[in-house]
């Protein structure tokens, strides 16, 4: 940051000053980067710095605390209204530290390190998120009501979401498995293994991950490897809410077993992409989708 010292005396003159009263009893979680947060009161101004985080602080009865947000938080609704601070990528430290946040949310792997490590040079406690599977997803929104003092609220939704994931793993465990092929970027081409969470909803769906034993969590791609796997399924997320075109891509190739028996399916990214209590609906999308494919198979 090129002007440091006129953010710390921002944040100086407008942290709140409950903030630098220690209480005895503080509220103390780990993040995903396995690292102790603590707090000495609940979080009153929270920043979230991605989209999932934004979803996920809502999610934790803590929307009325959000003081800024970046671009595509656009879930719930409401958070559309809070102060952007930039992307996830690149945010606005000056911004950011002029809303005096008393707790940071962090990607782990999506936003800036250097950015964050600032914040933390500035006094500001940052939580870092990144659930890797279903559990952790609960498990966020337990952590974040903790900082936030909103525990009853996101009790409610975590044991919520648990139960809904927990349904639907019964309900396809019994299935037949079908191959399936995760796009989740276009250029270049990127797909996910099975430790990423999106391969373990696939995996729940009874889909086998044709790429899933690579070592990379977001494996790096080309046509030729798809072809050669020659999934059954392809499942794209796409650009946008509504937006298919990944999948016209497949199209040029006919005698893919996806392609030949109209198997390309799509599902709005922030249901399947962000780590929130949505995930169920994306699931649910998902595990439809595969079980399209068996009933085909059945049919003929």
């Amino acid at each position: 940051m090129h002007n440091l010292a006129r953010a710390a005396l921002i944040l100086m003159l407008l942290v709140p000053a409950g903030m630098a009263q220690a209480h005895h009893h503080a509220r103390c979680v780990v993040d995903d980067r396995d690292r102790e947060v603590c707090l000495f009161n609940p979080a009153r101004r929270i920043a979230t710095l991605s989209p999932g985080a934004t979803e996920l602080t809502y999610a934790a009865g803590a929307g009325e605390q959000v003081v800024a947000v970046v671009s595509y938080s656009d879930y719930p609704p409401e958070a559309k209204q809070v102060a952007s601070v930039g992307s996830h990528t690149r945010i606005d430290l000056e911004a950011l530290v002029s809303l005096a946040p008393d707790l940071v949310i962090g990607w782990v792997t999506g936003n800036p390190a250097e950015q964050l490590e600032t914040l933390e040079a500035l006094g500001m406690p940052v939580f870092y998120i990144e659930p890797r599977t279903i559990e952790g997803v609960a498990s966020a929104i337990e952590r974040l009501a903790r900082l936030a003092g909103t525990e009853a609220a996101g009790q409610q939704v975590a044991d919520s979401f648990r139960h809904q994931m927990a349904q639907l793993k019964t309900r396809y465990a019994e299935r037949e498995p079908v191959t399936t092929f995760y796009q989740v970027w276009d250029e270049p081409l990127m797909s996910v293994n099975d430790q990423h969470l999106i391969g373990q909803v696939m995996q729940l769906c009874g889909g086998v991950n044709v790429v899933g034993e690579q070592s990379r969590l977001v494996p790096r791609l080309d046509d030729e490897a798809v072809l050669a796997a020659n999934p059954e399924a392809i499942v794209a997320g796409g650009m946008g809410e509504e937006n298919r075109h990944w999948l016209t891509h497949w199209e040029q190739y006919p005698h893919l077993s996806a392609v030949a028996n109209n198997h390309l399916f799509f599902v709005p990214p922030s249901l399947i992409q962000r780590p929130t209590p949505r995930l169920v609906e994306g699931t649910r999308i998902l595990c439809e989708q595969l079980d399209s494919v068996r009933q085909q198979r059945e049919a003929l």
